[in-house]
């Protein structure tokens, strides 16, 4: 348990209860946010949090030895106009034995093919080319990353990275060291505060990448790991997109007229679950999503 002189907060494996008490505050309780998340519920005195680490936008900080979740309670003004003040909160744990990151799926690992769909990705030459004929790169130096779906009878497909994270292992394993690079279902988190960007694209089925090389497990080498997925050219959800940032804002690579879809990126794009009138998984133009677990 944390505790601070209003806040209380039981850490559990999966997720935190937190509760804020002013017993002699005027305060709105309702106005208050854990990340991206409002109260649980809320009384004349308390507000209550009950959420998973998976929720609320909480940060994610991973070692040898240690998992940390990480997130900042704050207090908006009427409107969401401001923060009139922030506690930082926090959860630490030892690193369980059988612990990997979220998105690994054991049965996924160097798995490119799914079904009569072919996945692939490979880090590129400088004008995306052909392979690069070198892996070494100089700190702010871009390197190229290109991935792509097979397509042969299928209707035109729309490539998108879900979620990417550099590892100092070739495999994701409990002891690896994690940096988060697409996060929140296709926002590309490293182009914030850096020259990280996806590059227009050639074909749907193809999606180019140039990630600034930054500083990570020093000495070793650097392995990304990416969830890819083949869904409709013609249907962009907040769970389905790939954004960047453009001068000041979250861009759509897409369709940059429907930005807005990338608002998400700095809280939590939640899943969009669409069903069909049967309640069947509802398909767009007779396609189902397809995903893939790659490695380069």
């Amino acid at each position: 348990m944390i505790s601070l002189a209003d806040m209380k907060a039981d850490c559990g494996p999966d997720g935190l209860t937190l509760v804020w008490t002013e017993a002699r505050s005027l305060m709105d309780f309702s106005l208050l946010r854990l990340g991206s998340c409002r109260p649980t519920a809320v009384s004349l005195r308390e507000a209550m949090f009950s959420v998973e680490f998976g929720d609320c936008n909480f940060r994610r900080t991973v070692t040898k030895d240690i998992l940390e979740y990480s997130n900042d309670l704050t207090l908006v003004s009427p409107g969401n106009t401001k923060t009139t003040f922030h506690h930082p909160v926090s959860c630490t744990f030892e690193k369980a034995v059988d612990w990997a990151p979220p998105m690994y799926d054991p049965s996924m690992l160097q798995t490119y093919g799914q079904g009569d769909l072919l996945f692939s990705m490979d880090i590129m030459n400088g004008d995306f080319s052909g392979p690069a004929q070198s892996l070494a790169f100089s700190l702010g130096s871009l390197i190229p990353i290109m991935a792509t779906v097979g397509q042969d009878s299928h209707q035109p497909l729309l490539l998108l990275l879900d979620e990417c994270v550099a590892t100092n292992t070739p495999d994701l394993q409990q002891e690896s060291a994690v940096y988060s690079i697409i996060s929140n279902h296709g926002c590309l988190m490293d182009s914030k505060g850096a020259r990280s960007r996806f590059e227009p694209r050639v074909v749907s089925s193809e999606i180019r990448l140039s990630l600034q090389a930054f500083k990570f497990a020093v000495g070793k080498e650097v392995y990304i790991h990416c969830t890819l997925e083949a869904w409709d050219p013609s249907a962009f959800f907040p769970n389905k997109k790939a954004c960047h940032i453009v001068g000041n804002g979250w861009e759509l690579l897409d369709d940059p007229s429907m930005s807005s879809l990338c608002g998400c990126c700095d809280t939590s794009c939640s899943s969009r679950k669409t069903r069909s009138p049967s309640g069947g998984t509802a398909s767009f133009n007779n396609m189902q999503l397809r995903r893939a677990y790659a490695v380069c």
